[in-house]
């Protein structure tokens, strides 16, 4: 169940006062920004994960790696199936 409102249509722009319009202007903002570092850091862990594969085709173990960066090999295997 939604509450009131919400997607029925009964509470419109014109009855927010000036606070709520300004808090969702602020609130969309904000998811907006999230969204983007969210795709930001897909993109960064989607590079961390090809270097690695890309030292490990090299010869370097994932123990070696996980030493490198100060993290656990089950760090390491994780970065990989990411």
């Amino acid at each position: 169940m939604t509450t009131l409102g919400c997607h029925s249509g009964d509470m419109n722009a014109s009855e927010r006062t000036a606070a709520q319009q300004e808090t969702i202007r602020r609130l969309k903002e904000v998811r907006a920004e999230a969204l983007k570092h969210f795709r930001i850091a897909q993109d960064l862990a989607r590079e961390r994960r090809d270097l690695i594969r890309g030292l490990t085709g090299e010869g370097i173990s994932q123990a070696d790696i996980a030493r490198e960066l100060g993290v656990s090999r089950q760090a390491v295997q994780k970065m990989l199936a990411v």
